[in-house]
């Protein structure tokens, strides 16, 4: 088998700013197909509700019942799938769930007030959102790691009641995710999928109940069918393919780097994995590792075209020039492979979460270091954040005026109104103004 040719920038290259642009330009835009296909399912669901959800799990999932009912499993089924699965996986989710829930319990934010110099009141009310739901992709894989990532924010910032979507093609059920739903405190599961889940969710049928957002990952079809329904509910992002950019300084092993590069290359054909050393043997070294280590991987062909069309190995100057590049890039996972990367995190600013040091891997934030492993892709790190309680949560505002208050400020207001020509607006705050 021939070894893989990664592509090779570096920094000081005239063309450098274009070539890296190319590198990182992912067509997001959907086949006009599947918008048709999507909003024509969304459409049934949204009015002829369980009639069509039942009709297309029928169609795509193979799976024929008599009710929607009959899709939901009941909360002994998931105590039962706990149960069933081999103790180490067991053991495994639970410690998973404690470090994700000890994480996610600090990020919990509270309500706030205080009076000004007039005693009027002032604050904000931190509430949680009453339904959340999660959609966990099912069918060729299965992500109980997902279920904990999604649910365990939800539960953690009070949301009431977190409703799960999974499809089980041909009635295959995975009782891992099944056990992982019951350790994170899922309330209601329904064995859905597709943008039909997404529609069920979204808009509510006579069995599935509305929801507030509509948070997990899934195909391009469900990807699709949440860009669709945002603004009849929140979402949680519209999620690229995976990526992990690593910094090295030259002096981790490089079957190390090699790995962690295939950890993400192995997701799929479109993932993308980066290299940045101002070492050039060592960037050597790595290909040589990665063309090494191909043939021992499960997943050799996914990762052989990820790293042939979008991985790239890239020298710069100095690590100083590798976080400014980075900071371009900005990836959704980021590996500082360095021997101080508290010096190096000052000049970090854009990434979904930073992995620091030599012995820190990317896959222990996918799965068990606590922080979650829902992350911004295609450079939407520098706008955007993890997942987290507070995207479960929503936040008013509290205002409340003494009577000093009003006739000091009313007067304020007055002013400002009557300059924009909103004559009510001023005499309503003038009614509470002293003469």
């Amino acid at each position: 088998m021939t070894d893989i040719s990664i592509t090779r920038l570096n920094a000081s290259q005239n063309d450098f700013d274009s070539e890296l642009a190319r590198l990182l330009a992912w067509d997001d835009s959907v086949d006009q197909s599947v918008n048709e296909s999507v909003r024509h399912i969304l459409h049934q669901v949204k009015t002829r509700g369980d009639a069509a959800v039942l009709e297309f799990t029928e169609k795509f999932d193979r799976l024929k019942v008599g009710s929607v009912a009959e899709l939901e499993i009941s909360q002994e089924r998931l105590q039962q799938a706990l149960n069933a699965i081999p103790e180490d996986q067991r053991i495994a989710l639970e410690k998973a769930a404690d470090r994700v829930r000890d994480y996610h319990e600090r990020q919990n934010q509270k309500s706030w007030q205080y009076e000004d110099q007039d005693g009027t009141v002032l604050g904000q009310k931190v509430t949680p959102l009453d339904r959340a739901g999660l959609y966990v992709p099912g069918g060729k894989a299965a992500y109980p790691s997902s279920v904990l990532m999604n649910a365990i924010p939800a539960k953690v910032a009070g949301v009431s009641e977190v409703i799960m979507v999974v499809p089980t093609p041909d009635g295959v059920v995975n009782d891992m995710v099944l056990a992982a739903a019951a350790i994170a405190g899922v309330d209601r599961v329904f064995c859905l999928g597709g943008a039909q889940a997404v529609g069920a969710l979204a808009y509510g049928t006579e069995t599935v109940p509305a929801v507030d957002k509509i948070v997990g990952p899934g195909n391009i079809f469900v990807a699709t069918a949440k860009r669709e329904v945002f603004g009849t509910v929140g979402i949680d992002m519209i999620a690229g393919p995976s990526e992990i950019l690593v910094i090295c300084d030259g002096q981790t092993d490089p079957d190390w780097i090699a790995m962690d590069l295939f950890s993400q290359a192995e997701h799929d054909e479109q993932a993308q994995s980066i290299l940045i050393s101002p070492d050039g043997d060592f960037l050597n070294a790595v290909e040589k590792s990665i063309n090494a280590l191909l043939p021992t991987m499960e997943r050799a062909d996914i990762i052989r075209t990820s790293m042939t069309d979008r991985a790239a190995l890239i020298q710069v100057a100095d690590l100083k020039e590798a976080a400014a590049v980075s900071n371009r890039i900005a990836p959704e996972h980021l590996e500082l492979s360095v021997e101080n990367p508290n010096e190096m995190l000052e000049d970090i600013r854009h990434a979904g979460a930073i992995f620091m040091g030599r012995y820190t891997a990317e896959a222990l934030g996918d799965y068990c270091a606590g922080p979650n492993h829902v992350l911004p892709t295609s450079g939407t790190a520098r706008f955007s954040s993890p997942l987290g309680v507070y995207d479960f949560q929503k936040r008013s505002s509290i205002i409340g005026f003494t009577a000093p208050g009003a006739d000091r400020m009313g007067r304020v207001a007055s002013v400002l109104a009557r300059g924009e020509g909103l004559t009510a607006h001023a005499r309503s705050a003038e009614y509470r103004v002293k003469d």
